[in-house]
């Protein structure tokens, strides 16, 4: 007979509320920079009272909404069936949103949303069904991809801010809509508010860490002029949202019954530290440093908040950084970095006149969306050809073009031969979503998405291939304040959550649960 002994521990209570926060952008060099300016009541708390985690490794770069997916399901995008915030259909040659669902009405939108796309359960799920749907389930974001995520299936409310509309919008999916949220909608719009706001430096510039003395005697100042059209998109890259983000959460907290009741209620955020990509010069440090500044500051009200209503310690906190999305400019050509323009759609044309060279007319080239060419099957059909033999022929092409550094046909990926890291590209990778041959661009070149389609005006983004820790904080009952400097799979995250809530794990997180 086997046997053990261990020692009677205290079980610690279990939390009546959880706040999950995703960060995008969040860098761990920067809370080292900034460590001396930062409050004891924001980051400094999350680093001295709750494991800190400097490494979150996702397997490869995941954008936004695939990274939050990750995080919330603990399962990857082939799993979770979240590869990114928008997809490519072939048939029609359009993009749209991955969870755009004609079923469900906007409210406070004309755009149509919901979660029937992801294809397993969440946090947000199993804090619900833990307690036979009496637990709540909200979220806010300033995109709907990353509120609807972050909610679930099951959720009361998912809201966030419509680019066309400027109110906090949702989805009829969901039947809940908070008095916070329609008292900001009709009495403080922030289409009436957004023209008044001025983003500046928080502190004195020279007070920054590193700041060259030329942007410390030319300060920035951002304002979103009703004149100007982009004026969402530059508030949504701003601190400004942040800080609205957290004034709705507070009213949420201070305004309903979260952690009064027998059952868990969970409040999700996400918060942007992205650099800011509409600064005067391509120099957005001292903005990025006081976007830390801002949200710690954010973050301190948030915590108290929380004190507040569930008592100090009592309450499930986990901040989850995720790298951001690409959003550089080029550099200034007097600098000499090589540099070049990879067209989309000139490679679609040279492509699909290559194939037709080998094999007659047609068209060989169904699209491109987001650095993934896609086949016209039919085409390939027709002509009684292999299609892993047609994706190596285009491959072995797009590899001899300018601007491309490497080429991956989706049969590599499968197959494991890919890329640096193989198998957590074959594990990220999407087969249903991707494209027949993928192409990485040399970094430093511009990356014009001037491919002609539905649902997407033409882009340019710089290339960059960096590689961005990301750090993530769990804090509160049972949690030792411990910093783990290994790496640590993402996919830990949502078993971890669940096992400290002590409820079910999404039903497709695979990984243990990290043992502190």
């Amino acid at each position: 007979m086997i046997g053990f002994v261990a020692e009677a521990q205290a079980v610690p209570p279990r939390p009546k509320l959880v706040v999950g926060i995703m960060v995008e952008g969040l860098n761990a060099d920067y809370l080292t920079l900034l460590e001396n300016r930062l409050s004891s009541g924001g980051f400094k708390r999350l680093m001295n009272e709750g494991a800190a985690i400097a490494d979150l490794d996702y397997g490869t770069r995941l954008d936004p909404a695939a990274a939050t997916a990750l995080i919330f399901t603990g399962a990857t995008p082939p799993v979770n069936e979240i590869h990114a915030a928008k997809k490519y259909d072939p048939a029609a040659k359009r993009v749209s949103s991955t969870l755009n669902d004609p079923a469900a009405l906007g409210n406070f939108t004309d755009r149509t949303f919901s979660p029937a796309a992801i294809a397993v359960s969440t946090i947000g799920d199993e804090v619900r069904m833990d307690a036979a749907g009496t637990g709540w389930v909200y979220s806010l974001a300033p995109n709907p991809e990353a509120a609807i995520i972050m909610a679930g299936h099951a959720g009361n409310s998912a809201f966030w801010i419509d680019d066309k509309t400027e109110k906090w919008a949702t989805s009829t999916y969901y039947k809940d809509v908070p008095v916070a949220i329609s008292s900001r909608n009709y009495r403080q719009p922030l289409a009436s508010r957004i023209d008044t706001m001025a983003w500046e430096p928080l502190i004195q510039p020279q007070l920054y860490p590193d700041i060259p003395a030329y942007k410390a005697q030319y300060p920035y100042r951002h304002t979103f002029s009703r004149k100007d059209p982009d004026r969402i998109d530059h508030f949504k890259a701003s601190p400004k949202v942040n800080h609205e983000l957290t004034q709705i959460a507070i009213d949420y907290l201070s305004s309903m019954q979260f952690a009064q009741r027998d059952a868990i209620d969970m409040l999700n955020l996400a918060y942007t530290l992205t650099p800011y990509p509409y600064s005067r010069d391509g120099d957005n440090r001292l903005e990025t440093f006081d976007a830390y500044l801002r949200l710690d500051h954010d973050l301190a009200a948030l915590f108290k908040t929380i004190d507040a209503k569930a008592g100090r310690g009592n309450a499930l906190v986990f901040l989850v950084g995720h790298p951001a999305s690409n959003t550089g400019r080029r550099d200034d050509e007097k600098w000499g970095v090589p540099t070049g323009v990879f067209s989309a759609k000139r490679a679609v044309s040279l492509l699909n006149a290559y194939l037709m060279a080998l094999h007659g007319n047609g068209e060989w080239v169904n699209g491109y969306y987001d650095r993934n060419f896609y086949l016209n099957r039919q085409t390939i059909k027709n002509y009684s050809l292999d299609p892993a033999t047609v994706r190596a022929e285009a491959a072995e092409f797009l590899e001899r073009m300018s601007g491309v550094s490497t080429v991956f046909t989706i049969d590599d990926i499968i197959a494991s031969r890919a890329g640096d890291n193989a198998a957590a590209l074959k594990r990220n990778t999407s087969v249903n979503n991707s494209g027949d041959v993928i192409v990485n661009i040399t970094p430093g070149w511009e990356v014009s998405d001037d491919f002609n389609l539905t649902g997407v005006s033409g882009t340019t983004t710089i290339a960059r291939d960096n590689f961005v820790s990301s750090p993530a904080f769990i804090m509160g009952p049972g949690v030792p304040a411990v910093q783990i400097n290994t790496p640590v799979d993402a996919r830990t995250i949502a078993p971890t959550v669940s096992r400290i809530l002590r409820i079910r794990s999404p039903n497709a997180a695979s990984m243990p649960a990290l043992k502190f």
